[in-house]
């Protein structure tokens, strides 16, 4: 070990990362996946009173009196989420980043992320990193894990709901696992994202024949092997995009990102499988932010039904345990698989190891110096 005092980071722009393979899809599956198994050990560290919170989350009041101060608006936050995660990547993460919807009306996207990385042990910074696509990756990446598990091998038919980015990377990731896949059908508010989702497949995946826009959440998920709900909506209950029993096929595998409101029966008497990327996490959501009522993804919802004594715990398993065999996962072709992804920052450390890494063997970004000395020590 080096008794030198001097301390250099390397910068990576979005262009070096690109050019180290932060678009490597398949890749990117891959080390999810082994983080999802780290994960499972109890590998990792995150913020919080119990070590599994998801983020530090900051926004704006609805009116100021200071000129200056931004106000509240769709989505307009910061957060700040922090982790270490254990195995090969042993290493500290910060993910930081704005967002604003607004921002698409300037040309930028609605979040603007960085992330940096640093030694666990001394905690010196190592790298400062563009994260879009860093996060972007990472979260399409998780949904094809739960793909490559929980979704049937036959998958033909995929519904979209909310076609934006997250729905773009995420059918690029399902193709990886699920490649004879042929039918697509795409639900959405606005007419010029629906069209951009239909030209975005047709320029991308020839191999899927007929791409269908549909008016309801109905007919997105009636007869769909594998659905991906991932909207903005946050107004409350009455806003979640919306799942019926007699909606779901047998077999199906629905992957929810973002917030959901499912039947609950189902679930209760054990017809549907409860699946959750970190159960803990959701925990802590609940003592940090609210009830489902106030965040609803999938999971939060599963912890209330947990706490009011509706759904014994152990019928919510993590993906983890399912990648590392502790669970056997889908043990019948018409077992119904709900998989609640609520983004964890592990996912982001691991995906930006990795490309760090890759990017100093390549040569990449600029080593930035924060001192040879410190003035204060």
């Amino acid at each position: 070990m080096s008794n030198s005092t001097e301390i250099d980071f390397r910068f990576l722009s979005e262009p070096d990362i690109i050019k180290a393979g932060a678009t490597d899809m398949a890749h990117c599956i891959d080390v999810m996946e082994d983080q999802f198994k780290l994960l499972s050990l109890g590998d990792y560290r995150m913020s919080g009173k119990n070590k599994n919170s998801h983020g530090a989350f900051m926004d704006f009041p609805e009116y100021s009196p200071f000129p200056n101060m931004p106000v509240a608006g769709p989505d307009r936050r910061f957060m700040a989420m922090c982790s270490y995660l254990g195995g090969s990547y042993n290493m500290c993460g910060l993910k930081w980043y704005g967002s604003n919807v607004d921002n698409r009306e300037k040309g930028l996207p609605r979040s603007i992320l960085t992330l940096m990385l640093n030694d666990p042990d001394t905690g010196a910074p190592l790298a400062l990193m563009s994260a879009n696509l860093i996060s972007s990756y990472r979260t399409a990446a998780v949904p094809a894990v739960g793909a490559r598990y929980l979704a049937r091998k036959d998958v033909r038919t995929v519904g979209i709901i909310g076609p934006g980015v997250m729905n773009k990377t995420t059918l690029r990731s399902f193709l990886m696992e699920r490649p004879d896949i042929e039918t697509v059908k795409v639900k959405g508010r606005g007419r010029r994202s629906l069209e951009s989702y239909v030209d975005y497949v047709h320029q991308n995946f020839p191999s899927i024949k007929n791409v269908q826009i549909v008016e309801t959440e109905e007919e997105a998920i009636r007869d769909s092997d594998l659905v991906s709900v991932a909207t903005n909506e946050n107004g409350g209950i009455e806003t979640y995009p919306r799942v019926k029993r007699e909606w779901v096929k047998p077999g199906a595998l629905i992957c929810a990102p973002s917030d959901l409101y499912a039947d609950r029966e189902p679930f209760i008497e054990g017809e549907w499988k409860c699946v959750t990327d970190l159960y803990p996490m959701y925990e802590d959501w609940r003592d940090e932010i609210g009830r489902f009522d106030v965040c609803g993804t999938l999971g939060n919802e599963w912890v209330d039904m947990v706490d009011y004594g509706m759904l014994p715990r152990e019928r919510v398993v993590d993906l983890g345990d399912i990648v590392r065999g502790v669970d056997p996962g889908r043990t019948s072709e018409d077992d119904i698989y709900f998989f609640s992804i609520g983004g964890i920052n592990t996912e982001d450390v691991s995906w930006g190891t990795t490309i760090y890494r890759k990017a100093v063997e390549m040569g990449l970004g600029q080593e930035l110096k924060l001192w040879d000395t410190p003035a204060l020590a």
